[in-house]
């Protein structure tokens, strides 16, 4: 490439990743990486995916030194190798068996590594003539790509660099660079655009004391997002409290956050603290923080100015070390405007603010999603549900979630208990008949909504191809990329969806 090494794409490359949780990572798969005794001065652990015996060879000897190498040919040996082991690097080659000339199975890879670990930075080989391809991958994730042949020096500068990355993102956010994890319940996933900004913004406010903001409809995962900042921040050794303002009735609510004395009221029998006083040192979540009454933002207020507090019926300032994060599912400027919560306190929580998009805004983190609920549910209960059926994934890509991640989480509960097969198919999810079904929304919202749902529609009408969908719908191709752009939505799920009802629908050879 014409780039010096190690500074390509830079503007390309996905920055920020879920938080993951960690579990010791199995060993290498034998026989495959040079090793010896002096593994800790090397930079990292680099997966090698080409199908070229000659290109497998030349990376496995001439990065050893450097690197723990580890050398695959195939697909399926690429997938095994990553599940048995972290690797903070990849290079890929995007033609892979069954599809040597295309680049299908490469991308395909390449979007399941990133769906498996966020962290790992993969770098795409290829041939002059698959440039346009390679720049494909970048913007689906891919760390960087380089043209073949292959000069090793200019290859291990990118992957020295890249090892580091990866290992920096798993330390910032508290993962042993020898750890991993595939996601769990308690973890954000998502690889939009939009989402790997929020990483970023985890990342950044985790390590200081700033209030925290977090805003977005219900079921999209703010609290999620708070205990992510608390888990990376030096507080995380102590407490986090997580307080759903709305559902403390009313007339306890200051008793239940800033605690009482004995005789303070009727009932109160005994000294009681209360719940930001249980959490000093560590951080106080205040969920719905826009259901508060005047009242309690005034004392709220006073108690994020002064870092005192007291207690209902007492007359002692107790000092108070508490980090504070909000959310709020409801438009909190437009309640500031209309008198409806303070101004002052507004300014006081929002010192940064991150908005969570709804899933039907982010549908490219859906299959991952729900990838990840269904390996965790058919564990917990038992059951061999092993995938998706073709007829379920296209159901889930054109519905809208109005319930957002929480109800994708609760839909597949119940699918993988219900389930009578070892797939989920569409009427499992009892989505059979609500692909078409729409939330409640205002006009812009509702706009964008029909806008998705006829351009979903046209792709599946068409298997994929763009050019037949934009016809349908009356648009130009450039105007019709344009708002697959804007609405997140990726052409080739619909192919890879209509190839697999095609394969499903094969009669099975007899034995």
């Amino acid at each position: 490439m014409n780039n010096q090494p190690g500074e390509q794409q830079d503007a390309l490359r996905p920055s920020g990743l879920p938080v993951i949780s960690s579990r010791t990572a199995e060993s290498a798969i034998g026989g495959n990486s040079r090793t010896s005794g002096d593994e800790e001065a090397r930079v990292g652990r680099v997966l090698v995916v080409d199908d070229e015996d000659g290109i497998r060879t030349q990376l496995r000897w001439g990065l050893g030194d450097q690197f723990q190498v580890v050398v695959v040919a195939t697909t399926d040996e690429a997938r095994q190798a990553v599940q048995k082991e972290r690797f903070d690097a990849v290079t890929l080659d995007l033609g892979l068996p069954p599809d040597p000339n295309g680049p299908s199975e490469g991308l395909r890879l390449l979007e399941e590594f990133l769906a498996h670990d966020p962290a790992m930075k993969i770098i795409v080989l290829t041939g002059n003539t698959d440039r346009e391809n390679a720049v494909r991958a970048v913007q689906l994730g891919a760390y960087d790509y380089y043209l073949k042949p292959v000069d090793l020096a200019e290859v291990s500068a990118i992957l020295q660099r890249a090892c580091r990355l990866s290992r920096l993102d798993r330390e910032a956010l508290g993962v042993p660079s020898a750890s991993l994890s595939a996601p769990s319940a308690g973890e954000i996933i998502g690889e939009t655009a939009v989402m790997r900004r929020i990483f970023d913004t985890i990342r950044r406010v985790a390590r200081t004391d700033v209030t925290v903001l977090i805003s977005g409809e219900s079921g999209t995962g703010k609290e999620l997002v708070a205990r992510a900042i608390h888990a990376n921040s030096p507080r995380r050794k102590r407490p986090f409290v997580a307080i759903n303002c709305g559902a403390i009735p009313e007339n306890l609510v200051e008793s239940e956050l800033f605690g009482h004395e004995k005789g303070s009221f009727t009932g109160a029998h005994a000294q009681r603290k209360g719940r930001l006083e249980t959490a000093d040192g560590g951080t106080v979540f205040l969920d719905e923080v826009a259901e508060l009454s005047t009242p309690i933002q005034v004392k709220l207020l006073r108690i994020l100015q002064d870092r005192q507090l007291e207690r209902v019926g007492g007359r002692e300032l107790i000092p108070l070390d508490v980090r504070i994060l909000a959310a709020t599912n409801r438009d909190i400027k437009r309640a500031t405007q209309e008198g409806r919560f303070r101004e002052d306190l507004y300014y006081r929580l929002a010192v940064v603010n991150i908005e969570i998009p709804p899933l039907r805004e982010r549908i490219e983190d859906m299959r991952a999603l729900a990838t990840t609920f269904l390996e965790r549910f058919s564990a917990e209960y038992k059951v061999r549900v092993r995938k998706f059926s073709p007829d379920a994934l296209a159901a889930m890509h054109g519905y809208s979630w109005p319930g957002n991640v929480r109800e994708l989480e609760n839909r597949i509960k119940r699918a993988v208990i219900m389930a009578d097969g070892r797939n989920i198919a569409a009427a499992d999810l009892e989505l059979a008949g609500e692909a078409g079904q729409q939330p409640t929304l205002s006009l812009k919202a509702a706009r964008n909504e029909v806008e998705r749902r006829i351009l979903v529609e046209a792709l599946q009408r068409h298997q994929g191809n763009i050019s037949r969908a934009a016809r349908a719908v009356q648009l130009s191709r450039p105007a019709f990329h344009e708002l697959l752009a804007k609405h997140s939505i990726r052409a080739d799920e619909f192919k890879r969806v209509s190839q697999e009802l095609k394969d499903s629908s094969q009669p099975t050879a007899q034995s």
